[in-house]
């Protein structure tokens, strides 16, 4: 022009995305927005948002291990920490109360022939209130670990359905046999009166139903571990009865894996995806 000012070419475009980042080069643009002077480059002020000041991908950040997942809480894991509280309470009732009572509550919910013929339902929900060995013990551990890892995957009310299911078959395997022998003649009358109870084949079969859920390089080491352990005690011979009514209760547990894994995918994959 005469007075020697450059003429103004219109509008420029508007720019998509953040600023680019100064010092970092060749950062990718949205598709459109390539300046035509610098490779794989984009015009000030449309670097990618998909990355920000790390020029790492969101969706492939690693996720921050977070432990205290291992731990029920009410709002996470609301069964398994409401159970963990009973135990609790029960468990400072058997080592705090007189030891007349605290027996005559053991006798009054095990699951011994003669009280699963008189009362069912009562005394197979009571035998679950108890833990035998108390806090202590390390199938409080495996229950704590065990049913709030299986609840964080399915839910609630299934990981109580695989609980009881567990702790109903695996009473009903070990104490139909003895019922059975006594009639036969085989066993004394005496054998239909036992103290039995305890949380030990509910977790048992939670265990076995959660391996079926994990990666192989996890299941593998804890059928291992657990079942061993199982096994352990059955050539121990202290308590054949329990020591097989745990084995059939992994037994079990695992042949729910068809289903668990029906529920957990269920609850991972949204609706209609």
């Amino acid at each position: 022009m005469p007075d020697g000012t450059a003429a103004d070419d219109g509008p420029q475009p508007v720019p998509v995305g953040g600023p680019l980042l100064d010092g970092v080069p060749r950062q990718r643009c949205p598709r459109g927005t390539a300046d035509p002077g610098r490779q794989r480059s984009c015009p000030r002020g449309t670097a990618d948002p998909g990355r920000q000041r790390t020029g790492v991908p969101v969706a492939h950040r690693r996720r921050v291990p977070r432990p205290w997942r291992l731990l029920p809480t009410p709002t996470g894991s609301p069964f398994t920490f409401a159970y963990v509280v009973l135990l609790c309470v029960t468990s400072l009732i058997g080592a705090h109360a007189d030891p007349a009572v605290v027996h005559a509550l053991l006798q009054w919910s095990s699951t011994d022939v003669a009280h699963l013929v008189s009362s069912p339902e009562l005394v197979l929900v009571g035998s679950a209130l108890w833990v035998a060995g108390g806090v202590v013990s390390p199938f409080t551990v495996g229950f704590v670990l065990v049913l709030t890892a299986l609840e964080r995957r399915i839910g609630g009310l299934r990981t109580a359905g695989v609980f009881l299911l567990g702790h109903v078959l695996a009473t009903l395997a070990t104490e139909v046999p003895v019922g059975l022998a006594v009639l036969a003649g085989q066993l004394p009358g005496s054998s239909l009166h036992r103290l039995d109870y305890g949380v030990s084949f509910g977790v048992a079969a939670g265990a076995g139903a959660l391996a079926g859920l994990l990666p192989p390089w996890l299941r593998v080491p804890l059928l291992a571990a657990f079942g061993g352990m199982l096994l352990r005690d059955l050539f121990a011979f202290t308590d054949p009865m329990t020591n097989w009514g745990h084995l059939i209760a992994l037994a079990i547990g695992i042949a729910t894996w068809p289903l668990v894994r029906r529920w957990h995918a269920s609850r991972t994959v949204p609706a209609g995806g």
